[in-house]
């Protein structure tokens, strides 16, 4: 079954706070266990949300929001998540700007950031982990949209 043929998805929009990264991580392992994924997928899936929900409260709004009552504005965060038979397909789209070919860049980018740097190293890890990896300008122009590809051996 491809993705396009595949009829569950999961769609998720929030507030960008850290709480949320703990809710939307507990969602989106929910529902690749309904979906028969095999465990150890399930743990790279939900690495692979964590941090860029994470990212995208520490890059959105004035300042990383630990709850929404931390939230200085309605910062949110969208994620959207297609299991198939032997691949998953997730698009975590943010509000916090960021310069898409900057990023780009440092996805493409086959070193690994220096110790020293405090960040890339999440992109460097999370590209090492899937099939390919994208990023744009978000459809609201305000963030930058994140696009996923995994393939794995399956059920």
């Amino acid at each position: 079954m491809s993705l396009r043929e595949h009829k569950h998805e999961l769609v998720l929009d929030l507030p960008a706070a850290h709480r949320d990264v703990r809710v939307a991580r507990n969602v989106v392992r929910h529902f690749a266990r309904l979906e028969g994924m095999r465990n150890d997928e399930i743990d790279k899936l939900v690495l692979i949300v964590s941090e860029l929900l994470a990212n995208a409260v520490d890059h959105s709004g004035d300042a990383p929001a630990m709850t929404e009552q931390d939230l200085a504005n309605n910062t949110r965060m969208h994620l959207e998540l297609v299991i198939g038979t032997r691949e998953w397909m997730l698009s975590v789209s943010d509000e916090g700007g960021g310069d898409p070919a900057r990023v780009g860049r440092a996805i493409r980018s086959a070193q690994l950031p220096e110790l020293e740097d405090e960040r890339g190293r999440g992109l460097y890890l999370m590209r090492q982990m899937v099939d390919s990896m994208e990023v744009d300008r978000s459809a609201d122009g305000r963030g930058l949209t994140f696009r996923i590809l995994r393939r794995h051996a399956g059920r």
